[in-house]
């Protein structure tokens, strides 16, 4: 994790809706960090250096700082509340880091050779269930993003949870659940309706499946 992003803020003493609303009247984020044994406090961010930052898919699974009035804290963030019509961030939730603490976090999935797998090559085509995961490691462990090969991935197959290569000292939190019915499909190849499929024994297949989840 090369980058380093670091959001400015400042320590206010209003917290509730209306204290809220008067910090997004000001062109700022209303904001919050907890944890690592502190006191929650109440924070104000710029609105336009925060979007800045959210241009980067790595702040979601990144070790941030957080410096308020100056004073430097590692956090990761844990919530963000966007306004459902216009581009604006109304609030956001960052949680402090403890070097000795795991933390749980959702990672971004990365797919690679979908254009040459298997069954994309007999014209398949690759269905998303997941694009990302949560995982619990401690900090240093923290990937900036989790990669899964689809090379030989073929017609009708799936890629489930259990199958993907962790980085040392990274858990998946769905699969240290009881039962197999946690250990879900993150991508498959499916047939296309209406095409054909030479091994698949002339019959037709379809998969429909979620393309995304969003923040």
């Amino acid at each position: 994790m090369s980058d380093v992003f670091q959001f400015d803020a400042v320590a206010r003493v209003g917290a509730g809706t209306s204290a809220s609303k008067a910090v997004r009247r000001e062109g700022g984020i209303p904001a919050i960090i907890y944890g690592a044994g502190k006191e929650p406090q109440q924070l104000t961010l710029s609105h336009n250096e925060v979007l800045k930052h959210l241009e980067h898919e790595a702040v979601y699974s990144h070790i941030l700082e957080v410096v308020v009035d100056g004073k430097k804290e590692k956090a990761v963030l844990k919530g963000l509340q966007r306004h459902p019509s216009k581009p604006r961030v109304l609030h956001m939730d960052f949680q402090r880091v403890s070097a000795k603490e795991k933390l749980r976090i959702h990672v971004p999935l990365h797919f690679v050779n979908a254009e040459n797998a298997v069954g994309v090559k007999k014209g398949a085509v690759v269905t998303h269930s997941q694009v990302d995961v949560e995982v619990t490691c401690l900090p240093k462990n923290l990937p900036e993003f989790i990669e899964i090969d689809l090379l030989a991935l073929d017609v009708g197959e799936s890629i489930h949870l259990s199958e993907i290569r962790l980085p040392k000292g990274v858990e998946i939190v769905a699969l240290a659940q009881q039962g197999d019915d946690h250990d879900l499909p993150v991508v498959s190849v499916a047939a296309v309706r209406g095409g054909a499929d030479e091994d698949a024994g002339g019959e037709e297949g379809s998969v429909e499946g979620d393309s995304e989840i969003s923040e």
